[in-house]
C-alpha cells in the first residue's frame, strides 16, 4: 500500500512553486503566499482513498488550484473543513458541487453546511 502527501500554500496575490524531496512514495509540494489571505491544503492518498485537508481562508481564488489538485482523484474523495475558517459565496457553490457529485465533506461547520443548503434551493 503507498502513502502520498501533498502540502500546499495557496494564496490571494501570487504563488511560488517550490518542490521538495520524492522517495518512497511521497512527495511535496509547496505554494508560498505573500498576501494576508492563505489556503493550506493538505493531500494525504492511501490505499485508493485521498483525503484533502483545507487549512485557513478558502477563497474563490483558490478553487482552480484545487480543482487542479482534485483532477486525478476522480469524483470520490474527502474535503476535510476542519480547519477552514473563511469561505465565499464561490467556495461554497463549489463544495456543493463536489458534494454532489459524490465528495465527502468532512468537519464542515455549521455555518457552511446551512450556507450550502442555501445555495441548493
Amino acid at each position: 500500500m503507498s502513502s502520498q502527501s501533498d502540502d500546499l500554500l495557496v494564496s490571494r496575490t501570487e504563488f511560488d512553486t517550490g518542490f521538495g524531496c520524492a522517495s518512497a512514495g511521497l512527495t511535496e509540494h509547496l505554494l508560498k503566499e505573500r498576501g494576508e489571505r492563505t489556503l493550506k491544503i493538505e493531500k494525504d492518498s492511501q490505499g485508493g482513498k485521498t483525503t484533502i485537508r483545507l487549512i485557513g481562508h478558502f477563497q474563490s481564488e483558490h478553487v482552480e488550484e484545487l480543482k487542479k489538485q482534485l483532477q486525478h482523484n476522480g469524483p470520490l474523495f474527502i474535503l476535510d473543513l476542519q480547519e477552514v475558517t473563511v469561505v465565499d459565496v464561490e467556495v461554497v457553490r463549489f463544495l456543493a458541487a463536489c458534494e454532489a457529485r459524490g465528495a465527502t465533506l468532512l468537519n464542515c461547520s455549521p455555518y457552511i453546511r446551512d450556507w450550502i443548503g442555501k445555495e441548493r434551493d
